[in-house]
């Protein structure tokens, strides 16, 4: 089985809040203490980072859900309950977080990028927060809020100074283990490398990265033979080495024709990359007797050419760093929009969008009458009733605020005792 994974789903999920707490002060020579109910504590966030250490998305693989922990109760005394823990989750350096719509949220390019995927739910407030004039006994608290969750598609694109682009088998893989410490399976039979690879190498001090590409074959850009899957990892290269077979046994194709098609494939998939600097190398000297090349000519099994190809790669590398700025981290910053909003649901109800309204809701105990009155106040405050009947709003109309819903009476909501299902 593979252990390069560079495509994966994964469900993440913040912590929950914990609940508020319902007490009152019991003391000798205290008939009538108030209430000390504790808040509850936050969730946990959960949080994806940039690791230089993963190479790979297989840990999501068969293991897809990644959940924080969860705040705890408050008690009585005004104890609140702790904060859950936050959860770090690491991924490759190169790894762009879409939603499931496909929309891209964050490019975590370089070691310690982070981006927080999922918020823990607020913590409850106990019932000592709801005292007032009016309130001087409150007997109810809020639930914790639920953690924020939802899916997305992790998709690796890797960091490299220099990929090595060829047809399968043309000595991608032999060159890589010859010049690094990247150790490919090597055979001598098309499609040897099914999984990219990368290597570091050092030539007189100068450390660059080498990624060995899976071989490419024509109509790749349209993704015949996993196409885009391979083609996706030579994006980010600064440069190129198109690594053409010199060996007549090897292809039907001569050289030129298989740089031709090559290049082909690369400015159909991306036009831009015929635009990053690239050397034509030809591969297997060794055994490419009379057949004519002007170009760079190596032998990955010899080493015949290696240190002078690696030279002339280190300096095409260090003249595109000085020219191409490096990568930046790309990350999507939607906020909350303010206020109250109104939409029409498939079923014909007003839907109030909004997260203090929706929370207010959802984190209260509707069957508890001052809980119902405390959340009808805090609607109303909202601005919830006008903006229902600027929308339209008729006595009788269902409301939909959060999982709950409500009918419309004479500009005020009123319960119903039905809650929608998660």
């Amino acid at each position: 089985m593979s252990g390069f994974v560079d495509e994966a789903n994964l469900n993440v999920r913040g912590g929950d809040g914990g609940a508020g707490s319902v007490s009152f002060r019991r003391e000798a020579h205290v008939p009538r203490g108030g209430p000390d109910g504790g808040d509850g504590g936050k969730g946990g966030d959960l949080w994806l980072y940039a690791d230089r250490e993963s190479a790979s998305l297989l840990a999501f693989r068969d293991r897809p859900h990644r959940r924080a922990s969860s705040g705890t109760h408050g008690t009585g005394g005004a104890r609140h309950g702790a904060s859950g823990t936050d959860l770090r989750v690491a991924v490759p350096e190169g790894t762009i977080i879409k939603d499931a719509e496909g929309n891209v949220l964050a490019d975590l390019v370089k070691e310690g990028d982070s981006w927080l995927a999922a918020e823990g739910g607020r913590g409850g407030r106990g019932n000592a927060r709801f005292l007032s004039n009016r309130r001087r006994a409150p007997s109810f608290a809020e639930q914790g809020e639920e953690g924020e969750e939802r899916w997305l598609h992790l998709e690796l694109k890797l960091m490299a100074d220099v990929a090595l682009v060829g047809f399968p088998n043309a000595g991608k893989s032999t060159l890589i283990s010859r010049v690094s410490a990247a150790k490919p399976k090597i055979a001598d039979y098309p499609f040897t490398t099914l999984e990219p690879h990368l290597g570091v190498v050092v030539v007189d001090g100068f450390e660059m990265i080498m990624a060995d590409i899976p071989g490419l074959i024509e109509g790749a850009s349209e993704g015949k033979g996993l196409g885009h899957q391979f083609l996706r990892h030579i994006e980010r290269a600064r440069a190129l080495l198109v690594l053409v077979d010199l060996a007549p046994s090897s292809h039907d194709t001569s050289p030129a024709d298989q740089e031709e098609v090559l290049l082909r494939e690369l400015v159909r998939y991306r036009p831009e990359l015929l635009e990053r600097p690239r050397l034509v190398v030809g591969t297997k000297a060794d055994a490419a007797d009379g057949v004519e090349w002007e170009g760079v000519r190596i032998s990955a099994v010899t080493g015949a050419g290696v240190a002078d190809l690696l030279h002339r790669t280190a300096t095409l590398v260090a003249e595109a760093r000085a020219e191409q700025p490096a990568p930046e981290t790309y990350i999507v910053h939607r906020p909350e929009p303010e206020g109250v909003q109104i939409e029409r649901g498939d079923d014909g109800a007003y839907v109030v969008m909004g997260r203090p309204a929706t929370r207010a809701v959802a984190v209260n105990d509707l069957t508890n009458p001052q809980a119902l009155e405390y959340v009808r106040h805090k609607l109303s405050r909202l601005g919830v009733d006008k903006a229902l009947a600027r929308a339209g709003a008729r006595p009788g109309d269902m409301v939909r605020v959060g999982g709950f819903t409500f009918e419309y009476v004479d500009q005020e909501i009123e319960v119903q005792g039905r809650r929608r299902s998660r």
